[in-house]
């Protein structure tokens, strides 16, 4: 018996073309490997990050999948309306990432715990995947929910996935029975590779199927049409600022490639939305503030180029708020917002891959933001060299730029933890 055909399986022909070599930095490649039901018809599609290996994703790694898979490989071309599985940390689970997409739409594969992990540790999760499920999630889990420890996860397991290469055949009826006889969860056989496989788990009620003897997963490629950092950080500046939709609207106006990202995203399947958005306006007052602010942050951090590493968007937005702050007790209210650019754009050459002065060549920027940035001159030179010496524990250079400014060390070392925080808030508030 020879592997079933689907054309559902293929790749989506726009997402195949091989991208010239300039463009690599422009890509996202995104492995989707399908999960059918008792028809052989596409139930879903899980996916899966090329560039992160099955036991190193982090809760940036989840978020950056996701926003990915929606924002720019085409979600329709992805998963079309299909149910999307997703593997999530622990520390995802509570990003402001899944606040961006629909519940019905994703299911969250949740991991348990290590296997030392004490029994409150196991019931401290109870709450995290209730409030999940209550948001109208689904959730996954592996065939190591059905151990005694973890009989609280039970009840909320929507799907059971059962790895054929992790127990031997005679014990497949008793684990599928224990399943559906303790929860309500549909039973995922994955990892099927032959179709004795697939015959003995359909034989014992299971419905969903997943493995190689169906589909390998599949590398969807998308070119990506990327705003630049400086448009995105107006428009997190212009959030901030609780600017009126006017202005937020002209600004998308002005940089074509981030209305089409934004619109891209609010009209992709995983938001949800029985209508098609096409104004700049309507986006926006149907993302609202909040949304709009994480979609940003979230495009920030994604947009860098391959070679930039994944702290530098976070660290540029603790600059910019650390220099805000500092600059709040000494400046004008109208100079702080300059000061949170000096920060922020102060490390678009790392996120960018290119020198400072031809990455500031792409936006209009004050006179002394410039003279900061480029010649350590002006206004914001000193609050720059502070904030840098914060990070770098530069005590020589702390003193001397504190007590040339005339700022004690609680008001910067409080003014450093705010800004901490308010950065961790981008994600995960």
């Amino acid at each position: 018996m020879s592997s079933p055909p689907d054309t559902a399986l293929q790749q989506p022909p726009n997402a195949t073309a091989q991208p010239a070599q300039d463009d690599a930095d422009n890509q996202v490649v995104i492995a989707r490997q399908a999960i059918l039901d008792e028809h052989r018809a596409v139930f879903g599609y899980e996916l899966f990050d090329r560039t992160t290996s099955a036991d190193s994703h982090t809760a940036s790694s989840d978020a950056a999948l996701l926003f990915n898979a929606l924002s720019y490989a085409g979600s329709e071309a992805l998963v079309g309306k299909k149910l999307v599985f997703i593997n999530c940390t622990h520390a995802s689970l509570a990003g402001g990432h899944l606040e961006l997409i629909h519940p019905e739409k994703v299911v969250l594969e949740v991991p348990t715990l290590p296997a030392d992990a004490a029994p409150e540790q196991i019931e401290q999760m109870v709450h995290t995947l209730q409030a999940l499920r209550t948001r109208g999630f689904r959730i996954a889990f592996s065939q190591d929910v059905l151990r005694r420890a973890y009989a609280s996860w039970l009840p909320l397991a929507s799907f059971i996935k059962l790895d054929m290469q992790a127990f031997k055949p005679e014990l497949a009826g008793p684990l599928v029975k224990f399943a559906q006889t303790n929860s309500q969860a549909a039973v995922v056989a994955e990892k099927v590779e032959t179709a004795e496989q697939h015959a003995m788990m359909a034989s014992l009620g299971v419905k969903l199927f997943q493995g190689y003897w169906f589909a390998k997963p599949s590398l969807v490629k998308a070119q990506t049409i990327r705003p630049s950092q400086a448009t995105i950080i107006q428009l997190i500046n212009l959030v901030r600022q609780q600017a009126s939709t006017a202005e937020i609207e002209d600004l998308l106006k002005k940089d074509p490639t981030l209305s089409f990202n934004l619109l891209r995203f609010i009209n992709s399947s995983g938001f949800g939305l029985s209508c098609e958005i096409t104004s700049f306006r309507h986006a926006v007052m149907i993302l609202g503030l909040k949304k709009l602010f994480r979609w940003a942050a979230l495009l920030l951090t994604t947009s860098r180029k391959d070679g930039a590493p994944p702290a530098v968007g976070q660290t540029a937005v603790v600059r910019g708020r650390l220099m805000e702050l500092l600059a709040a007790e000494l400046l004008p209210p109208e100079e702080c917002d300059n000061a949170f650019v000096v920060g922020v754009f102060s490390l678009l050459d790392a996120m960018l891959g290119i020198p400072l002065e031809r990455a500031l060549e792409t936006v209009a920027l004050p006179q002394p933001v410039l003279d900061a940035l480029l010649h350590k001159s002006g206004v914001f030179a000193p609050f720059l060299e502070l904030t840098r010496a914060c990070e770098s524990g530069d005590d020589e250079a702390f003193a001397r730029t504190a007590e040339a400014l005339h700022l004690s060390n609680r008001q910067v070392n409080w003014a450093h933890l705010q800004a901490l925080a308010w950065a961790e808030s981008i994600n995960d508030a």
